[in-house]
């Protein structure tokens, strides 16, 4: 089976101004959102930039490390 799912790291902005994704000189995407990180709050606005970042579903994004930490490994 041809796995073709890449992971990468994020570090989330939580209570930020504005939503919003960038990406950093060494290649780590800096997501800012504006939900508190607090029952899941942040983590469900990350997973839906990051959708509509990539233009995939929500389902096909995965935090697979750090999901109570800003510094998050995310599968794609």
């Amino acid at each position: 089976m041809n796995d073709s799912r890449r992971t990468f790291n994020v570090r989330v902005i939580p209570r930020a101004r504005k939503n919003g994704v960038t990406v950093d000189a060494d290649g780590t995407l800096r997501v800012h959102t504006t939900a508190a990180p607090a029952d899941g709050a942040a983590n469900a606005a990350v997973i839906k930039m990051l959708a509509e970042h990539f233009d995939v579903p929500k389902s096909s994004i995965e935090i697979i490390r750090g999901a109570t930490a800003r510094t998050k490994v995310v599968r794609l």
